[in-house]
């Protein structure tokens, strides 16, 4: 905020006037679909890959510690066995004396790599009998050559425990043997240096974690692959929501596939259809609408200019005015129907019986002309239509049809199932159309280049409102011929799958 303080004369107030500042926002950062994606699938692969390692390794360890709790238990358990039920090969008796029972058991046992296997008679320091055996010596510091260690391991009042020395962890069973009146306290120890076991299971970590690794670079680029595959059709989406203009509303979504992704494109393409659709019609209405109200506008100004004092010539002018605006009023209200036809509430369907509408239909165009009015069928069925816009329509038939015959002809109106389908027409017998114009009369301002006759005075749009309902309920307008000479337009409904007519 800046503040500016304006002086004035002695005996004046001063006066501040505060201006804010505006502060420009910052450029908006974004991420991509893409890479948040890719973050969020890395994020979920290294918890859980860390977890199965880890939880690897707990398991692993585990193992290890029920292991040595296993192999402690079976060597003191038969060292047990033979102190209590083993004989003295030399005297045939059992062992008084406990040097020969600890020998005899040590040789006949091969420890595991990292198993000490040891028999203590007296105290420890004191050159104890002891016999260490290992088929495979991969201690690095055996307890036996640790008198402090073997001194606390036999002096401790436990049957089991975990030495923690500077050289390495140590798990440790005994067997006790009391003194005696002819022999010292002995022991029976069995020691387990886990270092090698856990070692072992921190290397089956650190694979796990390497192939974790591996598997967290694979992951990443397929993963990018595959969301940049899976997120093309959003891209071009995006791209062509900012290429869209005005002028240019052609573009359209490759639709790949039948995912969600594939339906979002759909509905894009679907949405930049009505989007043209739309568009196309405001230019139309804007085109046409400009196009048929220039000549009677031209006839209203040029009347009005060229209108003199006498009042028969006055009120000839305000006569031709008059049409000219009439004319103009009904060019205007069909292009605004036109135009509403494209949205989605220009129908409201219910359920219409046909015969009903039929004769409704018939009464109403009886009155638009001395002609040969017959009502010549009428279907039995029920139909889910819009009664005031299919009235609209072929009533409006019906005053084409009057324009373009004579009195005395005649014009009939009906409705029937044919084929499954439902159709409602107007045909007359007047001189049909000629085949240059079949293909452009339901087109706006179109009236052919040689219409029915002669008395047509419409602006071209009569068609095209009938065309626009026809659609609007999903169907159709066709033009036929009528049998002994005339047209035949028919309003043409599909019914609905499924949908039961009576």
């Amino acid at each position: 905020m800046t503040t500016t303080t304006t002086a004035t004369t002695a005996g004046a107030t001063p006066t501040t006037t505060t201006a804010p500042v505006t502060t420009a926002e910052p450029p908006r950062r974004w991420i991509s679909a893409r890479v948040r994606i890719l973050l969020w699938l890395l994020v979920v692969m290294t918890v859980a890959l860390t977890a199965v390692a880890a939880t690897t390794r707990s398991v692993l360890l585990r193992d290890v510690d029920h292991r040595i709790d296993r192999l402690l238990t079976q060597e003191t358990g038969e060292f047990t066995n033979l102190a209590r039920e083993g004989v003295d090969p030399h005297t045939g008796e059992k062992f008084t004396d406990p040097d020969p029972l600890l020998r005899l058991f040590l040789s006949r046992q091969y420890a595991d790599p990292d198993e000490e296997l040891l028999g203590l008679v007296g105290r420890p320091g004191t050159a104890p009998a002891k016999k260490e055996q290992s088929r495979e010596p991969r201690i690095d510091h055996p307890l036996a050559e640790d008198p402090a260690a073997l001194r606390a391991v036999f002096e401790s009042p436990d049957a089991t425990g975990t030495l923690h020395r500077d050289r390495g962890e140590v798990r440790w069973a005994k067997v006790e043997i009391e003194e005696g009146p002819n022999h010292p306290a002995a022991a029976f120890v069995v020691a387990f240096h886990p270092a090698g076991e856990r070692a072992r299971a921190g290397d089956v970590f650190t694979m796990l974690l390497a192939i974790s690794g591996v598997a967290l670079l694979l992951t990443t680029g397929i993963g990018w692959a595959v969301a940049g595959r899976i997120l093309k059709p959003v891209r071009l989406v995006r791209t062509a929501a900012a290429q869209l203009t005005e002028q240019d509303l052609t573009r359209r979504i490759p639709v790949q596939g039948r995912d969600d992704i594939a339906a979002l494109a759909e509905t894009f393409n679907g949405m930049l259809d009505r989007l043209e659709r739309a568009f196309a019609a405001q230019r139309e209405f804007v085109d046409d609408a400009g196009h048929e109200l220039r000549t009677p506008i031209t006839i209203v100004r040029g009347h009005l200019e060229l209108m003199g004092d006498e009042p028969g010539e006055r009120e000839e002018t305000v006569r031709i005015v008059t049409e000219e605006l009439d004319r103009m009023s009904r060019i205007v209200e069909d292009l605004l129907l036109l135009a509403k036809a494209e949205r989605p509430d220009f129908v409201t369907p219910e359920p219409v019986q046909l015969a009903e509408l039929t004769a409704d239909v018939f009464v109403k165009a009886r009155a638009l002309g001395e002609r040969d009015w017959h009502l010549a069928e009428t279907a039995d069925a029920e139909a889910d239509l819009d009664p005031q816009r299919i009235t609209q329509a072929m009533v409006q038939l019906a005053q084409n049809a009057v324009q373009h015959t004579v009195p005395g002809q005649r014009v009939s109106i009906g409705s029937r199932l044919a084929a499954g389908r439902i159709e409602l027409y107007v045909a007359d017998s007047g001189p049909g159309v000629q085949p240059q114009d079949a293909a452009v009369i339901f087109e706006r301002f179109r009236r052919g280049t040689a219409r029915r006759g002669s008395r047509a005075t419409g602006a071209g749009l009569g068609l095209a409102i009938v065309r626009a309902i026809a659609e609007s309920h999903g169907g159709r307008v066709e033009l036929r011929p009528t049998d002994g000479g005339g047209a035949t337009f028919v309003l043409v409904q599909e019914p609905p799958e499924g949908a039961a007519q009576q």
